[in-house]
């Protein structure tokens, strides 16, 4: 019987183990696996797309085409009537090349308007017309206070063309513009922009009367003006003088967008006086005020009673005012860090017209006034309007 027990376990054991490695088999891998050869699939290379450019709707290229044509009619009216000024210091064996500028012809007599600071210094000066014509020229009058001058040129090339004067009082800012000048000596150069202000104050390289005197209602513009240009006119779309450029604030020398023109109203103003008496005679109120603030500003700190006009700092002795009785300021305030003279009066309308600031208040005298008329001010002192009659002298 025991003999067949021993064969019968070992039968048994080996059936289990089989049944054993059946189920396990699943979770142990029964050899190295083989590695997967991974090929890369190729990338297609994209075609080059060639951008088409999308067209301007019709009435866009019509407009441009229209705005580009004006441009080149402008420039080819006006051109003829602006030249280069070549100035000469000395005479003879002493003459040397003084500087250079711009202008431009204003009447068919061969009336040149300028720049006083192109021309001041020189003893010789030459015109260059757009056509190449040569002729020499002589100052007939030049004003300092203006920046303004006229030259005289006698034989005239026949293709010089007088440029028509605008209305400086006309303009708005946005409002495109033109300038035709010699900036570097390169005569002939044209360049487009915008004003981008009115109503700017001009310091005058003179003083008068213990004070300093400013350029009014100047027009800022971001049409490249540099030197070279001064003297040339600034010009409206339809080839109008609206201003004469005049200057540049700049930190290297050329132009950074900011430029200034004498407004062409006080132009008109002044020249014709300079070519029949060779200067201008200005009328004269005696005072100087404070420009370095607002009214307004000052108002809001010192509690004055407007925010426009005219605070009068001192009134010279024996000018007009003083005579009238203007009063000055009597005592001194200090309004952000910096000394102020208050307590005078503060002018808010001339004959009847409102008084913004000092630069309205000096543009009215120019434009508006004579040496020995008498005008009216009105002025605030100590809570009461006053109408002060003022016969205006000359400045000295």
């Amino acid at each position: 019987m025991y003999r067949y027990r021993w064969p019968l376990l070992l039968l048994i054991f080996l059936t289990l183990m089989l049944l054993s490695c059946r189920f396990l088999s699943p979770f142990l891998p029964s050899s190295t696996p083989t590695p997967t050869v991974v090929t890369p699939a190729l990338v297609p290379t994209p075609p080059v797309v060639v951008a088409t450019p999308t067209p301007l709707p019709e009435p866009l290229v019509a407009e441009a085409a229209v705005r580009q044509r004006l441009l080149i009619n402008l420039y080819d009216r006006v051109n003829p009537g602006v030249v280069n000024i070549d100035v000469v210091a000395g005479t003879g064996d002493e003459a040397s090349p003084f500087g250079n500028g711009s202008g431009f012809l204003i009447d068919t007599e061969g009336h040149i308007v300028t720049n006083d600071h192109v021309v001041e210094g020189g003893d010789v000066f030459w015109v260059t017309f757009s056509d190449g014509s040569i002729r020499s020229a002589e100052v007939l009058g030049a004003d300092p206070y203006s920046d303004l001058a006229v030259l005289l040129v006698e034989d005239l090339p026949p293709s010089a063309v007088p440029l028509e004067l605008g209305d400086s009082d006309a303009l708005e800012v946005g409002q495109e513009v033109v300038a035709i000048g010699n900036p570097f000596g390169l005569e002939g150069t044209m360049t487009t922009g915008i004003i981008s202000a009115l109503g700017r104050s001009l310091p005058s390289s003179v003083t008068t009367g213990g004070g300093t005197f400013s350029i009014p209602r100047v027009i800022q513009t971001d049409a490249a003006i540099n030197p070279g240009n001064s003297g040339g006119p600034l010009l409206d779309l339809q080839g109008r003088v609206i201003g004469v450029n005049t200057a540049i604030r700049t930190v290297f020398g050329g132009s950074i967008g900011i430029g200034f023109a004498i407004p062409v109203n006080i132009v008109k103003r002044i020249i014709p006086q300079l070519i029949e008496e060779g200067e201008f005679h200005y009328p004269y109120l005696g005072i100087t005020a404070e420009t370095e603030f607002t009214l307004n500003q000052l108002a809001v700190e010192l509690g004055l009673p407007t925010d426009r006009g005219v605070l009068v700092a001192t009134v010279m002795p024996g000018g007009p005012a003083e005579q009238a009785g203007v009063r000055g300021g009597s005592e001194e305030a200090e309004v952000w860090g910096r000394s102020v003279t208050v307590g005078g009066d503060i002018i808010v309308a001339i004959d009847g017209h409102p008084v913004e600031d000092f630069n309205g208040l000096v543009s009215y005298l120019i434009l508006e006034t004579e040496v020995g008329q008498t005008v009216t001010l009105t002025v605030l002192r100590d809570g009461e309007t006053l109408q002060i009659p003022v016969e205006l002298g000359e400045r000295p």
